[in-house]
């Protein structure tokens, strides 16, 4: 299982307030460390942001990430709404 990682504090600070505001975002993010390519619509980018990954935590709420597959950890860049986050 992979763990949660944050680029910035400012991010995790979002994070956290996103996810207790909002209790079914967490098993959805259990669901998203089990497997971090193929949980919760995951997709990858391109363009800037070749190389990271996006996922839905609600449907009106985007993450954006990179996996580290060494270190079983998911690097999380930025958080919000769809047009925050692009």
């Amino acid at each position: 299982m992979y763990s949660l990682d944050f680029l910035k504090k400012k991010i995790q600070k979002r994070f956290y307030n996103y996810v207790s505001r909002r209790q079914d975002i967490l098993p959805k993010l259990e669901r998203l460390k089990a497997d971090p390519r193929r949980a919760l619509d995951a997709h990858p980018l391109d363009r800037e942001l070749e190389g990271s990954w996006s996922c839905w935590l609600s449907s009106n709420l985007r993450m954006v990430y990179l996996i580290d597959d060494e270190q079983e950890k998911i690097l999380v860049l930025t958080i919000g709404t769809h047009n925050a986050v692009y």
